[in-house]
């Protein structure tokens, strides 16, 4: 970087230069169970979270989020669909979500679980060539 007042100096382009590209982890710890805020999370168990709050936060409802973020699995849910009709879309919506994510490659192999009125979705998220097993409760 020259200090002579001869050459112009961008400084946003020299700031973005020196930034990594790569989103940060670490992030508040969330227990989805019991509603409950504390400590901070990291590195995969950070991604995980990410995850189930994506699927969970419905999407266009919440002027804080832009309209990438979230998912309409409330709105599949709320619906008279057939676990056939859930079968093929959940997985669907569930990729929407999560892909815009430039730290998530593919999210694949879905398997839906009913247990009354509780739906339990597994699938798998892979990351920097890292797969994760994932499993959310709708």
């Amino acid at each position: 970087m020259a200090l002579s007042p001869l050459e112009p100096v961008d400084i946003a382009e020299e700031i973005a230069e020196e930034q990594s590209d790569e989103q940060p982890l670490k992030t508040y710890g969330i227990d989805f169970d019991n509603g409950v805020l504390g400590g901070t999370v990291d590195g995969i168990t950070a991604i995980k979270q990410f995850v189930v709050k994506t699927i969970k936060t419905a999407r266009f409802r919440f002027t804080i989020y832009d309209d990438d973020y979230g998912s309409e699995i409330e709105d599949l849910l709320g619906s008279d669909a057939s676990i056939e009709l859930l079968e093929t879309e959940i997985p669907r919506v569930i990729e929407e979500a999560l892909l815009y994510d430039d730290r998530i490659n593919d999210v694949y192999d879905f398997e839906l679980t009913r247990e009354g009125d509780r739906l339990f979705v597994s699938f798998y998220i892979e990351i920097n060539e890292e797969v994760i097993p994932m499993e959310v409760t709708i």
